[in-house]
């Protein structure tokens, strides 16, 4: 499966100016196999070392921080030569040995030709770290498949008119409803690499190819559970996982269509104020396992300083595992007949593509009765983003704040095929990934 952060990579591995690599993102991912599978392609040779599986070459770090020292001793270890300037050397799971993040400083001044390539599920609660060589090391995020990557492994024919649609180009209503059932089929996969490639690679079982998935799914929840324990550190295993289990239980409160702020009261026992979560929610953002959005309430350039940190929506980080730990039913997806269900999954689906795309600080804004799910700035503009989940765009929120705040454009993501009126943009939720590349469009060519 080709995963677009791959270009990144290639250009990180051409950059005069490249340092030691940190590839971040949730568990399971697909961060290993990038690795591996770039180093393959791109060097000479690959070199791994999992420091979380073989514990023996953490002893190499903790004796001596000089990197001539390390390689010397890992090549004997390893019965290989390591070339500094045609091979790849990976460090996986870097965090279990913080030595080995700190050599990463002296790599980068030392031997700055060698190049190196680091993951680790949990690498976001290590940049507080006071070892950590802050500075010295470039950094990737992997997220799991966004829906673009999704239709390219299991419908490439597709995927050109994904592109065309996005462009603003209006597409056949017959492709329009193709890439419509694709999207249900993530809905109901998701993008966490094992799941999506058991579905294509049984597609043609029909429903036993969605059974499968929902059990690589409880799985996967599975070992994402057991690893609160083991990387919670100074924060209470117990409520981080009462949290991450209460995200998609929230789905109930939705309201008028909308989710609702995250809700304290009733998660732990006993504690219901923010100053209590604030600190598991921070570690489920940190690790990649929750999105967030903050309320805005007076939209301005730069929106994050105006965040109110303690009024937070929580979106889970995969649409396919949130589906399962909801437990909507595989039929009701397909259907689309799963109430209020509906307008969270399509919410939570287009917080995934808009973080994917690179929108990190997601925002939404309320007035005493009107609500808009998202806010991205797109240049020096921040502009208003409707979700719908089906075919209706009744926008009364959306005319609420743009009588209010005048944006440069506004969108709406529906079912609905693309759409032009004036200041308003109509866009398909397949093509939610790419809104900000098309309001940007928009902007540049209104002001040419």
């Amino acid at each position: 499966m080709e995963r677009f952060v791959s270009h990144e990579l290639k250009e990180w591995k051409d950059s005069e100016s490249r340092k030691p690599l940190i590839l971040k993102g949730a568990r399971q991912v697909g961060k290993t196999w990038l690795l591996t599978n770039f180093g393959n392609q791109e060097f000479s040779r690959t070199h791994y070392i999992n420091l979380e599986k073989e514990k023996r070459f953490h002893s190499v770090f903790e004796e001596s921080l000089n990197p001539l020292i390390i390689i010397s001793t890992l090549e004997v270890m390893l019965s290989v030569k390591i070339d500094i300037r045609n091979d790849f050397l990976i460090f996986d799971e870097i965090q279990e040995c913080p030595e080995a993040l700190t050599s990463l400083k002296y790599f980068n001044e030392d031997i700055p030709l060698l190049a190196i390539g680091c993951a680790g599920s949990h690498m976001g609660m290590m940049l507080s770290m006071s070892s950590f060589p802050v500075g010295k090391v470039d950094f990737l995020t992997l997220n799991p498949l966004s829906f673009e990557e999704f239709l390219n492994a299991k419908r490439p024919d597709l995927t050109p008119y994904l592109t065309e649609s996005s462009k603003l180009k209006l597409i056949p209503e017959a492709i329009h409803k193709l890439l419509w059932e694709e999207l249900k089929n993530y809905y109901l996969v998701g993008g966490m690499p094992e799941a999506v490639e058991t579905f294509i690679n049984n597609g043609a079982n029909g429903y036993e190819a969605y059974k499968s998935v929902r059990s690589i799914h409880l799985r996967l929840i599975e070992g994402i559970q057991s690893d609160f324990a083991r990387h919670s550190g100074k924060w209470n295993a117990a409520h981080i996982a009462r949290i991450w289990e209460d995200i998609p239980q929230q789905i109930s409160r939705v309201n008028d269509n909308s989710v609702s702020r995250f809700q304290f009261k009733g998660v732990i026992p006993n504690k219901s104020k923010f100053s209590q979560f604030e600190g598991p929610i921070e570690w489920l953002v940190k690790t990649g396992l929750a999105i967030p959005a903050y309320l805005v309430e007076q939209p301005a350039v730069p929106i994050a300083s105006r965040a109110k940190k303690n009024m937070v929506k929580l979106y889970l980080f995969d649409i396919g595992l949130m589906g399962t730990m909801s437990g909507i039913p595989i039929e009701s997806i397909l259907r689309q007949d799963y109430g209020s269900y509906k307008g969270y999954i399509a919410e939570n689906y287009v917080a995934r593509e808009l973080t994917s795309a690179g929108m990190n600080k997601l925002c939404f804004w309320q007035g005493r009765t009107s609500e808009i799910e998202f806010l991205i700035t797109v240049g020096d503009q921040i502009i208003p983003i409707e979700v719908k989940s089906g075919n209706r765009t009744r926008t009364r929120s959306l005319e609420v704040y743009t009588t209010k705040y005048s944006p440069a454009v506004s969108l709406v993501i529906s079912l609905k095929r693309l759409s032009r009126t004036e200041g308003k943009l109509f866009l398909p939720l397949y093509n939610a990934g790419k809104a900000a590349g098309i309001i940007s469009t928009l902007i540049t060519d209104s002001h040419p």
